[in-house]
């Protein structure tokens, strides 16, 4: 009861930012010395500084997951790979598209720099995001032909075809194909639920 009465006080004054001129007249009222008051704002500082290690650490966790899902997806995870297209990499960059985020590079440094190929995901990711972040506003959580949307689906998707198809697709329900066949809905749906929150210099 007194530790809930310590904290309801403190909720109450950093509401008004009145902790400083409130303090000698909590401590009257309810017998609590100056030193309770300041050991329960740090422990509970202490705690909001946990919380949002925890969240930040699942963040990172799920990005990892979701790219790991990505590169799995597209090259088995392998950095050296070309496809008959000659696409790169472990998350097979096509040349236009690392000229267009700002990598000029030769094919064989792309392939022997994992660091690189990784910027490169990023830098693509981000740019997406930020291309595409009125849909993800909108559509992510809802249920669109009985698939879920997710940012993360909505990127995937966009690392298939461009986040051009990704449009097209919410606007008029055009579904793009790769050269392979594979629909942006499919990963769309298969990459959803990842829980990535990317950030700029995330």
């Amino acid at each position: 009861m007194r530790k809930q009465l310590i904290f309801a006080t403190i909720v109450t004054l950093c509401s008004f930012g009145m902790i400083d001129t409130a303090q000698t007249e909590v401590i009257n009222n309810n017998k609590l010395t100056k030193y309770d008051l300041d050991r329960e704002l740090e422990a509970q500082e202490e705690l909001c500084r946990i919380e949002e290690e925890k969240i930040k650490q699942h963040h990172s966790e799920e990005l990892e997951h979701f790219l790991n899902a990505i590169g799995h997806r597209e090259s088995t995870n392998r950095y050296d790979v070309v496809n008959k297209w000659g696409y790169m990499g472990r998350y097979q960059f096509g040349k236009s598209t690392l000229k267009g985020l700002g990598f000029d590079v030769s094919k064989k440094e792309f392939l022997n720099n994992p660091q690189l190929q990784e910027e490169a995901m990023m830098a693509l990711l981000l740019h997406n995001k930020e291309k595409l972040q009125k849909y993800i506003d909108i559509f992510d959580g809802q249920t669109v032909n009985g698939m879920l949307i997710t940012e993360s689906g909505i990127l995937a998707a966009a690392h298939l075809g461009g986040q051009g198809s990704v449009k097209r697709y919410f606007k008029h329900g055009k579904v793009f194909r790769d050269g392979n066949g594979t629909k942006i809905t499919s990963y769309m749906n298969k990459f959803s639920g990842y829980e990535i929150k990317l950030k700029p210099n995330s």
